[in-house]
């Protein structure tokens, strides 16, 4: 298939893919007579498996590791399994965090009396991290 039947085929764009080329996640492909990329089925499997991961959030590293060990299958899975817990605990850490903005800007936001900007209660918290109730 051409690279835009990749494309489609992957929801990817384009230049996505071709930028995985340059960095190594994905094999270039065979050229045709005219110099078109000509892919195959491994490399829509290959490059479904980097969207996934993408789409989940693990970095282009964790990804290259991820493949790394998916091309040797014969490989212990456990650093698959230390490379998506570590992605968990990070992901955990981060919904920690967005739940305290959260709390905190429902806090700001309920305080708003309405009014003149000189007595807006957003902006004085905004402007005085000592206005807030914990740290974010």
């Amino acid at each position: 298939m051409k690279i835009g039947e990749l494309s489609r085929a992957t929801g990817t764009n384009i230049e996505t893919i071709r930028y995985y080329e340059r960095i190594g996640l994905l094999p270039a492909p065979h050229r045709t007579a005219a110099n078109y990329r000509s892919y195959g089925e491994p490399h829509r499997a290959r490059l479904t498996f980097v969207r996934h991961s993408r789409d989940l959030g693990f970095t282009i590293d964790e990804i290259r590791s991820l493949l790394d060990l998916s091309d040797d299958p014969g490989r212990d899975c456990s650093e698959a399994d230390r490379i998506a817990s570590r992605h968990l605990e990070q992901v955990e850490d981060k919904i920690a965090q967005l739940t305290r903005l959260r709390d905190e800007l429902t806090r700001i936001v309920g305080r708003c009396r309405g009014g003149i900007a000189a007595d807006c209660r957003v902006i004085e918290a905004l402007g005085d991290h000592r206005h807030c109730k914990s740290a974010h």
